[in-house]
């Protein structure tokens, strides 16, 4: 099933490079395939859009607590927009935000292969430097009166690997408003300036109930270097010791669950 998925996904990336109408606009991707993970296997590409071409304009978006702006690429480029986040490093209503903690949490998305997080790369635009984020065309916001309910097992899968990457980044903050789904039924993390901290402790962040096999044998073999080689330009020792010491918390409540439900009822294979 992987095959035809990457095939669609690389379509639809096609489809967002082509040249749209006369007026010179892009048609929407999600006409033209339900699929919105355009990135896999051309996150060089889609990195080096973000960080190197010209940037037509910039407009508000009326939703987030950060206030990130929408930003457009000319027509004919290879994704048609961003969300542009210039957050440095510090606190704000009580919480500590930085645009640095959403490019980690891209890269840490690709050092565990999760597919979930889109591309963020460092930028500066008139004169600030920021998180350009690839924005995600073609997708349903959550609705939590009416939680999506994808196809099993692959959709209670995702669930798992957001609650398992949420806790090992300490995202406090996750709710309807950065998760998205596609058509193909694709799970999508955004918004994640407040992750990151120096805190251990997993608690305020939604429980592990059931645990990705594949991904959470990924995470229990994260090491020091792993994390300087993947992150280090982005956290700090200080940051990085944190995210492997809620690691091995949860190391030890995965173990509780298995002793206490064992392992056929907590493990999705």
């Amino acid at each position: 099933m992987a095959q035809p998925t990457r095939y669609l996904c690389a379509l639809a990336l096609l489809v967002v490079a082509a040249p749209g109408p006369a007026s010179g606009r892009q048609a929407p991707p999600a006409a033209a395939t339900a699929c919105a993970r355009v990135w896999t296997g051309h996150e060089s590409d889609l990195e080096r859009l973000l960080a190197t071409a010209p940037v037509e304009k910039l407009e508000s978006v009326p939703i987030g607590v950060t206030k990130p702006q929408r930003g457009y690429f000319p027509a004919g480029s290879l994704a048609e927009r961003f969300a542009w986040k210039p957050l440095p490093p510090m606190r704000r209503g009580g919480y500590r935000e930085s645009y640095k903690a959403e490019i980690a949490a891209y890269q840490l998305d690709r050092l565990l292969e999760l597919g979930m997080v889109p591309p963020v790369v460092e930028r500066t635009i008139e004169g600030k430097v920021g998180a350009a984020v690839l924005w995600i065309e073609g997708t349903t916001g959550w609705d939590k009166d009416r939680p999506a309910q994808g196809p099993e097992p692959s959709w209670s899968k995702q669930i798992s690997r957001m609650k398992l990457f949420d806790q090992l980044i300490a995202n406090i903050d996750r709710n309807q408003g950065n998760l998205m789904y596609d058509r193909d039924w694709h799970l999508f993390l955004i918004d994640h300036s407040r992750a990151f901290t120096t805190r251990t402790a997993t608690d305020g962040i939604a429980a592990i109930s059931t645990v990705d096999r594949a991904l959470w044998t990924k995470i229990d073999a994260l090491t020091a270097d792993d994390l300087e080689r993947a992150l280090g330009a982005w956290l700090s020792p200080e940051e990085r010791t944190a995210l492997l010491k809620r690691r091995d918390r949860m190391r030890d409540d995965i173990t509780k669950l298995v002793k206490t439900r064992g392992p056929g009822r907590v493990f999705l294979e």
